[in-house]
């Protein structure tokens, strides 16, 4: 046999959940949920302001007293590839993966036997270290600086212009490092622990992926059907393809085909052994005839790409070999009167 069997009741349903492939909160951990410490980096813009306790000093010459306060305002400088920038009397400074207040700290120490009282501010006039990227489906894609309040998924989706693609069949990737991790955008808007904050360097994707199932056999539609719905059902799918055909349909005989990963099945109690793989063909039998079953078909989810197959009826069946046989006599008795008229309007042609 080169699919497995399992039969739909409501015991079976709650192994079969759609599981979520990847998590945005496992995947890059609990400890991550709070908003990033973001740090001065290569590549940003910094001001250094200096201020003094009285004129006379290093930075504020004696005449400041027509100036708005004891302070000067550097040039704004660009941290370099090695992490520094300069400061007059102090040198360079590394400023890159440090906090703008350990910078602060570090130049007061190195001004205070020159400068009279020096207090000194560091202010981000540009953040280029602390950049995200977001691409694909979102109206307005674009490469954003973090929010130093901290910022997570939906707030960049947003600043993006928001998806353009109907929410439950858009998935949103994030690359962090060497990790990727992908989700439903549904499941950002229902499950909070989902909606992270966005650390600096990560990429943000946005992908519409059309969610589509199969129907054939003796239901109200055939073909392919759109989800519609993030958390489309068993049932409502069935509804959704017109239902079974009261003249043609088995209820007994109702099928879903799709591919489940082999733990799954193993941890429902479906032998395996025979196959290799992680994912194996597995058909879902539904039993419409049991009441019992209409519950449970309300409870067990589709997934993308999910086949469903209604039988016909041995009754249905039957009629189709009736109609193929009476064709067939129908054909078999009209033979001689068709040679007979063939015979006279030869003959008519010929006289």
């Amino acid at each position: 046999m080169d699919y497995a069997l399992v039969s739909l009741t409501k015991d079976v349903v709650p192994m079969f959940e759609e599981v979520v492939l990847t998590s945005f909160a496992k995947g890059f951990g609990s400890r991550k949920s709070y908003a990033p410490d973001l740090a001065l980096g290569i590549g940003d813009t910094i001001q250094v302001s200096i201020f003094e306790a009285q004129s006379g000093g290093l930075f504020i010459p004696d005449d400041a007293g027509s100036r708005p306060g004891n302070y000067v305002n550097l040039p704004n400088q660009t941290v370099d590839a090695r992490g520094l920038i300069r400061v007059p009397y102090s040198g360079a400074i590394k400023v890159a993966g440090r906090r703008a207040a350990e910078v602060e700290v570090e130049i007061e120490k190195k001004l205070a036997n020159r400068a009279i009282e020096p207090q000194v501010v560091v202010t981000t006039v540009t953040s280029r270290s602390n950049m995200v990227s977001i691409l694909g489906d979102v109206n307005e894609p674009a490469q954003l600086d973090l929010n130093p309040a901290g910022e997570k998924v939906l707030d960049l989706v947003a600043r993006a212009g928001g998806i353009n693609a109907p929410g439950y069949e858009t998935y949103v990737s994030i690359e962090r490092g060497n990790k990727r991790a992908t989700v439903l955008f549904q499941s950002l808007v229902d499950d909070p622990k989902e909606n992270i904050y966005i650390r600096p360097g990560d990429t943000i994707y946005v992908n519409r992926e059309r969610r589509t199932y199969l129907a054939f056999g003796a239901s109200g539609l055939n073909g392919r059907i759109d989800f519609e719905d993030s958390n489309l059902t068993l049932g409502e799918a069935l509804g959704k393809a017109g239902g079974l055909l009261d003249s043609r349909a088995d209820p007994a005989q109702v099928f879903l085909y799709r591919e489940v990963d082999r733990d799954v099945l193993a941890r429902a109690g479906v032998d395996v052994s025979n196959f290799t793989g992680d994912q194996v063909p597995t058909v879902f039998h539904a039993n419409m005839r049991d009441p019992s079953i209409f519950f449970a078909t309300q409870k067990f989810r589709m997934q993308d790409k999910d086949v469903i197959y209604v039988s016909n009826s041995d009754t249905a069946e039957l009629a189709k070999f009736l109609n193929l046989i009476n064709g067939v006599s129908n054909t078999t008795a009209n033979v001689p009167a068709n040679a007979v008229r063939t015979r006279t309007s030869v003959n008519s042609l010929t006289n």
